[in-house]
């Protein structure tokens, strides 16, 4: 199931109109190291921020896929460019625009398959991720019938771990369409299928200021009674775009997906909802290796300073070199803030699920660090948010993200997430700090 990581040979660009903006924008591809992944650059931006192209820098969004990054910068529409990321095996780019939003060129990602076999791609010396999914999983939204239903998939000799069988269904329009994703079939019936848009709500996206790039030739409009303005390429022409922008928003995951996905209906926000479902209950496997857990409760105390009440990580179970970390912290009833925080209805408090991804923040750290003589202080905390309760009985999922590691800082954007959905998330900055010693 491994395969080696790859990036681009050469630069190669392209030009065009957006879909959404209505403005020209070049994007170049340039060739980056093993384990960098997918960065934007916005190069029309004083200070030129990147902005990287995972599940921890999505903007919930309902008709295309926004990333936001350094600065706040964002990158709009980044799914078809990601979507040949995934389907041609592209784990590792520099990609230089010169506006907020990706062109839409032709409106499938036909061009973007050709932009690069243009680049060429080179094989790199380390292995990609896979994402494999231990058990059945399912997602559903009642209104309007959204679901996904997700199973564990091994599959035969040859074939691509992912299989995606998508159903479209919308006034009088319903089609299907099903694939085994390899780069062939990618190709060939998948990245030309363009986007596409009901008659009845062409005037609704302008008034939104959407569409403003939108043309017949990149555009298919589907008419009353099931029809569309201009010919298709495919009869499920919209079905297959909708497996496209579902291929694009999986990249985010972080590695490549082997299950076999049904969807019904979804669009980039419920795609980005079954992201977080997959790294949360999926298993990462590097080469021949699964990610199983890396420091218990001993192995922690000799790295954390932390004692009892204090030390908020039980398990750490997967570190992915000085990049990524993940952990367990498991609330139980007799946590001792539980006697004064809320006792008749225990709630844990919000700063102690920040001090505990800001534990596993500066662990991550201090594997990078531990050569220095420096250690990781906490210095900010920017861009809090917490969406749920935590309570008792709950397993927190901590990850904790290396945004940036300079000579006397650090950064990293932490997540706490309880059976799949999202309880917290921070950006915690570190100063670090000389360590003393008596």
């Amino acid at each position: 199931m491994s395969r080696p990581q790859r990036t681009v040979q050469r630069e190669a660009s392209v030009r065009g109109v957006t879909l959404h903006g209505g403005i020209e924008v070049e994007v170049r591809l340039r060739p980056a190291p093993a384990d960098a992944g997918v960065v934007f650059v916005r190069k029309d931006l004083p200070g030129e921020p990147k902005v990287p192209a995972d599940a921890a820098h999505v903007v919930p969004g309902e008709h295309r896929t926004v990333l936001r990054g350094e600065a706040g910068a964002t990158v709009e529409t980044v799914e078809h460019l990601l979507a040949c990321a995934t389907g041609l095996g592209v784990d590792n780019l520099v990609v230089e625009l010169t506006g907020p939003e990706l062109p839409a060129l032709d409106g499938s990602a036909a061009e973007y398959v050709a932009l690069v076999d243009r680049a060429g791609l080179a094989d790199l010396a380390a292995p990609r991720r896979t994402l494999t999914v231990d058990a059945p999983l399912d997602l559903s939204w009642d209104a309007p019938d959204k679901w996904f239903a997700v199973s564990p998939r091994t599959p035969p000799a040859g074939q691509g771990g992912l299989r995606v069988a998508y159903t479209y269904a919308a006034s009088d329009h319903t089609q299907s369409a099903t694939f085994t994703v390899d780069a062939d079939t990618f190709r060939r019936e998948i990245a030309p299928a363009r986007t596409f848009v009901l008659e009845a709500h062409m005037k609704t996206a302008l008034a939104r200021g959407e569409g403003k790039g939108a043309t017949p030739d990149n555009t298919v409009v589907l008419l009353p009674g099931g029809g569309t303005q201009r010919p298709t390429r495919f009869p499920d022409e919209c079905a297959r775009h909708k497996v496209l922008d579902l291929l694009g928003d999986l990249f985010l995951a972080g590695g490549d997906v082997v299950a076999t996905v049904r969807a019904h209906r979804t669009g980039h926000r419920e795609n980005a909802a079954l992201v977080e479902r997959l790294r949360a209950s999926g298993t990462f496997v590097v080469g021949e290796s699964a990610r199983r857990p890396t420091l218990d409760h001993v192995q922690i105390r000799r790295v954390l300073p932390h004692r009892y009440p204090m030390l908020l990580v039980d398990r750490v179970l997967e570190i992915d070199g000085f990049q990524r970390a993940v952990g367990i912290k498991n609330v139980t009833l007799n946590e001792p803030y539980f006697i004064g925080h809320y006792p008749e209805q225990p709630i844990m408090p919000g700063v102690l699920l920040v001090e505990a991804m800001a534990q596993l923040g500066g662990l991550l750290l201090l594997r990078k660090l531990e050569l220095t003589g420096r250690l990781p202080v906490l210095l900010s905390i920017d861009r809090v948010k917490f969406r749920r309760a935590v309570v008792p009985g709950d397993q927190v999922r901590l990850e904790a993200e290396t945004v940036r590691l300079a000579s006397g800082r650090g950064r990293v954007q932490c997540r706490a997430l309880v059976q799949g959905a999202l309880a917290a998330e921070a950006r915690l900055n570190f100063a670090l700090t000389q360590e003393t010693r008596s």
